[in-house]
Formats: C-alpha cells, sequence, structure tokens
C-alpha cells in the first residue's frame, strides 16, 4: 500500500485492503483469544489459591463462551480454497410453480441480504427480473466481502419450501423449488479464454427497479457464449458499456465454474464415486406448515427456528457443511 502506483489501479487497491483487512481481523482475532485465555488462566488460579468456589460459575460461563468463539474462528480457518476470500455472485432462479416459486425466491433473496448485512458484506444488484404478481423471476448480486465465496458456497443447490400457500384461496399446502448458484468473481489475471466470435450479445431496456435513469435507454446487457450456452445479463449501471464490462466478469466466472465442475466430475468417474452435491439436487428443505423445520440433507444439521434462518441465520448451516467438507477425506480413508 505504501508503492507509489498502488493507487493506480482502484479496482485492485480496493482488493487488497479488503484482503489487508480480512487478515487483519484475524489477527486481531487471535490476539483477544489470547487474552480471553489469560484472563480465565488467571482466574483458575486465584479459585484455586483462594478457596473460592463463588467464581466457578464464571469461569464454566468464561469457557464455553471462549470455545464458540473458538470454533468460530476455525470456521475461517476452513476457508483455505484459492478463491475462498473472493466475492461472491450468486444467482436465484425459480422452478416450475409460478407466483409461489417466485415469492419463494424473492424470501430467499431476503435471507441473503439479511444474512450478508450481519457480516458487513456490501451486496450489489446486478440483475432483476421481476414476476408477474409477486417474487422474482430470477435475480443476480454480487455480494462483496472478505470470504464472501467460501461461506457461500455452502449455499449452492436447490432449496425447497413446503407451506400454506398465500396465493392458494383453497389454503392447500404446496411445495415450491428455487434454484441458487454460486461462483466467485474472477480476478482478471484468471486465464479463461473468450473469442468475440464466441458471443452474441443482445441490448434492451432494463426493467424493475433502479430509476428513471436506466429504464430510458437501451442499457440493459444480455451475453451469450455460445460454445457453452452460458448466459449472463446486467442492468444495475447506467451506461451500457459498463454492463458489458459486468457481463464480461460474470461470464468469466461461470466458464471457470464450469471448468472446475467438468474437472470434478471427471475425479468423480475415474474414482467411481457420485458426488454428493450437483446442480439440481435438493440440498435443503424449509418447511412452514405442518410443523416448523429447516433441514440440510447434506450434513442432517436442522433447527425449528425458521424466522431466524429467514432472517440471515445460516451460519450453522454454513458451518456444518464446511467441516463435512474437510473431514469426509479422513472417513473415507
Amino acid at each position: 500500500m505504501s508503492a507509489p502506483d498502488f493507487w493506480d489501479d482502484n479496482e485492485k487497491a480496493q482488493k487488497l485492503i479488503a484482503e489487508m483487512n480480512g487478515v487483519k481481523g484475524s489477527v486481531d482475532q487471535i490476539q483477544a483469544l489470547v487474552t480471553e485465555f489469560e484472563d480465565l488462566e488467571l482466574m483458575v488460579e486465584l479459585m484455586v489459591e483462594e478457596q473460592d468456589d463463588s467464581m466457578a460459575a464464571d469461569i464454566t460461563a468464561g469457557i464455553a463462551a471462549l470455545v464458540k468463539k473458538l470454533e468460530d474462528f476455525e470456521l475461517q480457518l476452513l476457508l483455505n480454497q484459492p478463491y475462498d476470500k473472493m466475492d461472491a455472485i450468486l444467482e436465484l432462479h425459480p422452478g416450475a410453480g409460478g407466483t409461489e416459486s417466485q415469492d419463494w425466491a424473492e424470501m430467499l433473496l431476503r435471507m441473503y441480504r439479511r444474512w450478508a448485512e450481519k457480516r458487513d458484506f456490501k451486496v450489489e444488484v446486478l440483475d432483476y427480473l421481476p414476476g408477474d404478481e409477486a417474487g422474482v423471476k430470477s435475480v443476480t448480486l454480487l455480494i462483496k466481502g472478505y470470504n464472501a465465496y467460501g461461506y457461500l458456497k455452502a449455499e449452492k443447490g436447490v432449496h425447497r419450501l413446503v407451506r400454506i400457500s398465500p396465493f392458494d384461496a383453497s389454503g392447500r399446502r404446496h411445495t415450491s423449488f428455487v434454484s441458487c448458484d454460486i461462483m466467485p468473481e474472477i480476478d482478471d489475471d484468471v486465464e479463461i479464454e473468450i473469442r468475440t466470435e464466441d458471443l452474441k450479445v443482445d441490448v434492451y431496456r432494463a426493467s424493475g427497479a433502479g430509476g428513471q435513469h436506466i429504464n430510458t435507454t437501451d442499457s440493459a446487457v444480455r451475453m451469450t457464449h455460445i460454445p457453452t450456452g452460458v448466459v449472463v445479463s446486467c442492468q444495475t449501471e447506467r451506461s451500457q458499456i459498463k454492463n458489458r464490462e459486468r457481463c464480461m466478469k460474470m461470464l468469466r466466472s461461470k466458464l471457470y465454474e464450469k471448468k472446475i465442475e467438468e474437472q470434478q466430475k471427471q475425479l468423480a468417474e475415474i474414482r467411481g464415486e457420485v458426488a454428493d452435491i450437483a446442480w439440481g439436487s435438493q440440498i435443503r428443505s424449509y418447511v412452514f406448515h405442518p410443523y416448523s423445520m429447516v433441514k440440510d440433507h447434506r450434513t442432517l444439521e436442522e433447527t425449528g427456528n425458521i424466522g431466524a434462518v429467514m432472517d440471515g441465520d445460516l451460519d450453522a448451516f454454513i458451518d456444518a457443511y464446511l467441516r463435512k467438507q474437510i473431514t469426509k477425506p479422513e472417513k473415507e480413508a
């Protein structure tokens, strides 16, 4: 940061600052944990010396709190893959079911926004297509924060909702599905070849929220990568040029993710194994009726406090998923 040319590339500088803040935060946590441990150690010594059992309850509570903080810090250490520290691109797509599934997508959109707010992550809406009556037909978010992708990769898959539909006059129970796709926002220095002749670019007028400035010109951009069929779109910026730049970044991320998935699939075929998680597989169920429960089918983590989950309390599910990814090789061995 002290280099004279540090601010020549503002975007790169901001990412380096975010990375530095993340590392600094980890160092601060370690120092706080050491201090807390030493304080507890002194309390134990004092209790033994003075034979004062009245301190036992405070010490027990302090140890429990310290263990919880250590577990939270350990979770951060599990995020050690090459792209875990990067910003995340999150896409929500409702399944069949019309308004009911589109409303479920909007509920998930709120859930992820609340989760990001609790972590002080920034959220940008890159693309938004509102539902016909309620909810959303599709939405793409850029979630900015240190380890954003590392945490959110646990959310990739199909999310299932069971409830009495507010859109059904007969009060019947409905089951809805929304797919959630998560990708790291890939830096420009990652080598992903995209040839101009392989791209189909469409421009159109933006829809939905955003103000008049984005709705008066054909500034929204949709890109199709012809060889793979991958489609990305962006309408958040005022100018078509900036939306094109955003689309190229999103396309690079999608193609990189597709490349990694193909490599993992080949490895799984070589091993003769079936992957635990694949695009389109149901990963979690949210049951509002006839009882309240959220259950992750990969880790069996569950809770009856569905209100807290819908308010962004996802850390227990993310923690369980990441720990399973670490312990799985040991079990296989």
